[in-house]
């Protein structure tokens, strides 16, 4: 029986320890429980042991599991997004992590647009070059930022990455470090309306190392929740 509570309570704990290595407050990194493909009394329960943000990415299972969902969380979409799906996201969550052209960017401001809300974006940066993977290059991350900066119902709060996997999370560290260091070139432009002030990267097999490499928002699913099974 996977226990939800405990789990919770360990990850914490290894935030915080990756926290101390690295000399970090462990009140920067926030963590957002990947609930995709888990229903909604598994969110329930989480909430309940003191879990506040849940990461959706398929748009049709969260339009579904929204209404059903009776805890005031607070849903962040983190997965790939078409524009013409992102008005079934319009209003109901806080932060969309994988904004990675114009095109999309608009859409987001088009929507939010009929709402008296914002929200808040990460740009998602294709780190290792994987064609398998979404993401602008580093290349084109400033030439993006400049363009989505003036939209007004949205704000840009940081970098997304989703690197390349490996078994051993040293490997990772090259690209949650050099995500930092988009992060900091784009802050030395002093943009309006520009904050890179969080970093949303590191997962279940590899978050303490995003955390000593600066991540502020880890992305963790299966250490909390179990395995996943497939989406139907």
């Amino acid at each position: 029986m996977n226990n939800i509570a405990d789990n919770i309570q360990k990850i914490h704990a290894r935030i915080n320890n990756a926290c101390q290595i690295s000399g970090r407050n462990p009140e920067e990194v926030k963590l957002v429980a990947v609930s995709k493909i888990k229903p909604a009394d598994m969110i329930e329960e989480a909430f309940h042991s003191g879990q506040k943000i849940f990461g959706e990415s398929y748009v049709q299972e969260f339009r579904d599991k929204h209404p059903l969902v009776s805890a005031p969380v607070e849903w962040h979409f983190i997965g790939g997004l078409q524009s013409n799906k992102v008005k079934y996201l319009r209003g109901k969550v806080s932060t969309i992590h994988s904004v990675d052209r114009l095109s999309l960017a608009q859409e987001i401001d088009r929507q939010w647009g009929k709402t008296d809300k914002t929200v808040d974006i990460f740009l998602q940066v294709n780190v290792g070059d994987e064609s398998s993977k979404a993401g602008c290059s580093p290349e084109e991350l400033e030439s993006l930022v400049r363009s989505v900066a003036p939209l007004p119902n949205l704000k840009i709060k940081g970098l997304m990455c989703l690197p390349p996997h490996f078994d051993d999370p040293e490997l990772v560290r090259p690209f949650f470090k050099q995500l930092k260091e988009l992060a900091e070139q784009i802050n030395n432009l002093h943009l309006p309306a520009v904050s890179m002030d969080e970093l949303s990267m590191g997962m279940s097999g590899d978050f303490e190392v995003a955390v000593e490499e600066g991540a502020t928002f880890v992305r963790i699913g299966t250490a909390i929740f179990g395995a996943r099974t497939k989406k139907a």
